[in-house]
């Protein structure tokens, strides 16, 4: 599989919201064993994504072959969420959702992520976002040091 493997983007469905947790679920026990065991289960973080996620936010979902690989949840211009299913990574997958969520955000985008999570910073960062702040944990459920990034279009230049 070259480049995206072949992925495209579309709008997340609420019949997507099984896999999107499926994929959530996947992604945070592969990426980041530092977190503590899911508490949840499978249906219940599906019905988080159908309740909470595709009513909140604008979401994209990556399919590859007819299959769901990775999504991403945009609230304003905070990233909430972008991940993808463990077998995809490094193929461009996150960068063609990447690419979707800052063409809705032409003013700039920003996000969080843990300061364990040194994969996910590389990427943001080669993608042209900086840290803006550094938090303690007291802002997430796992009370664990984060970072908010933040990309604006003249980053790209620089």
């Amino acid at each position: 599989m070259s480049g995206d493997g072949g992925a495209r983007i579309r709008y997340a469905r609420e019949a997507d919201a099984a896999v999107i947790a499926r994929v959530h679920m996947a992604s945070r026990s592969a990426t980041m064993p530092y977190l503590p065991p899911q508490k949840r289960g499978h249906e219940q973080v599906t019905r988080w994504v159908r309740d909470v996620l595709l009513k909140e936010c604008r979401m994209w979902v990556a399919v590859c072959d007819a299959e769901v690989v990775g999504y991403a949840a945009l609230e304003g211009d905070m990233l909430e969420h972008l991940y993808l299913r463990p077998d995809v990574r490094r193929r461009g997958v996150g960068t063609l959702l990447l690419d979707e969520v800052r063409r809705h955000t032409p003013d700039g985008v920003s996000l969080h992520v843990f300061r364990q999570n040194t994969e996910a910073r590389a990427f943001y960062e080669r993608h042209g976002f900086t840290v803006v702040e550094s938090g303690d944990g007291d802002r997430n459920m796992e009370n664990l040091p984060d970072l908010t990034l933040r990309w604006t279009p003249e980053d790209r230049r620089r």
